[in-house]
């Protein structure tokens, strides 16, 4: 029998690795001559950052880069200098959690700090950045980002402009003489789940400018921003960003992503899929085993287990999902194509003794798993 193990965490509680390790303890149990392939995955959200470490072999870069304010702060990302790849996540430099919220204004709010990284990043040598881009605290189109990378931006005057949201209707022209040169031989990647348009009722303003500090009159000037920075943009790079599913992620950064660093927008779960070499560990599996700590619809649309879902279906491998918590009807849970799900909580408790007990559980999981597939039960 050959089992792949592709889990995300169980958050506050396991790691994919804890989760890999836990299963396979089960399952070797009963089938002690089976081949285990251990892949833990995540989507772009939290605990990324300990999986591609895991598959890139990085170590952590820390720099001076500057918070949504501008503050100066020390923060830090991945590089792996034998591959060349920097994993980089704007939330550690432009992040909503670097904030008090009395702080929180996306009118005054920069990505400078998340173009600091990626300054670093080149000047390492970096020649492919994979950027997640979740939890900004941002609204600036990522024309913060691109001012730290040389571009600026220019008002009717002349003059340069800060790189905050409240400066985005104010652009005139694009100024691209002193744009860093190692920035063409870069690639980059852009974890993104997330389809909002630049502008609109759907848009980066409209829809995550609220929690962002934004009130109903800067969510309206933010908007009207994004608009005329689209427009800029379609005169100076030909680009329609409106088009672009995507663009309006991270308070537009998804859409200066496109432009300034000639990113492509992909899913999170795609991404650590192909970091982990995930298709090919698939060969001649007659199982993967997937699992987060609460399985529920959410799970179904962006999510590490709907990703390997779908991935292990086009190959006919049977999945089974060993989740800590299952909070899903049955009419929903059939169309997802799984072929086993289980929830490995056993006894009633609390939620911290569920956490501190979850490795035993999912071992003991696991080992009911295995049995049913010895006594072709399943």
């Amino acid at each position: 029998m050959k089992f792949v193990l592709a889990p995300d965490k169980y958050k506050g509680s396991l790691s994919g690795e804890a989760f890999c390790e836990a299963v396979a303890g089960g399952l070797k149990r009963v089938f002690p001559e089976a081949e285990i392939l251990k892949k833990p995955l995540a989507d772009g959200g939290d605990g990324t950052l300990a999986v591609m470490q895991h598959y890139l072999a990085a170590e952590t870069i820390k720099t001076h880069v500057h918070d949504p304010l501008f503050r100066e702060i020390t923060s830090g990302y991945l590089f792996s200098k034998e591959k060349g790849i920097a994993f980089i996540e704007m939330s550690e430099a432009s992040g909503y959690k670097l904030l008090l919220e009395s702080e929180r204004n996306c009118m005054q709010t920069t990505t400078l700090g998340t173009g600091d990284f990626i300054l670093d990043a080149l000047e390492r040598g970096a020649t492919e950045i994979i950027l997640g881009i979740g939890g900004s605290a941002t609204n600036d189109a990522g024309i913060g980002m691109a001012h730290a990378l040389g571009f600026r931006f220019l008002d009717e005057t002349g003059e340069a402009l800060s790189p905050i949201g409240e400066n985005l209707s104010k652009i005139k022209t694009i100024d691209r003489k002193q744009v860093h040169p190692k920035l063409k031989q870069l690639t980059v990647k852009v974890a993104c789940d997330v389809k909002n348009p630049l502008y609109g009722e759907q848009g980066a303003a409209h829809i995550y400018g609220p929690q962002k500090g934004a009130t109903p009159e800067e969510v309206l000037l933010l908007d009207k921003g994004l608009r005329h920075f689209a427009q800029i943009v379609q005169e100076e790079f030909k680009l329609e960003l409106q088009q672009i599913p995507g663009a309006g992620a991270a308070g537009g950064l998804g859409a200066g992503a496109i432009v300034f660093l000639n990113a492509t927008l992909t899913s999170g779960i795609d991404l650590v899929m192909e970091l982990a070499d995930f298709e090919n560990a698939l060969q001649d599996a007659d199982w993967v085993i997937t699992g987060e700590g609460q399985f529920d619809e959410q799970t179904l649309s962006g999510k590490t287990i709907a990703g390997v879902l779908k991935v292990a279906k086009e190959r006919n491998i049977p999945v089974a999902a060993l989740c800590g918590s299952v909070d899903i009807n049955l009419d929903a849970l059939e169309k997802t194509e799984l072929d086993y799900v289980t929830a490995v909580l056993n006894k009633v408790g609390s939620l911290e003794t569920a956490k501190k007990d979850a490795f035993k559980n999912l071992e003991l999981a696991a080992y009911n798993f295995a049995k049913l597939l010895k006594t072709k039960v399943i």
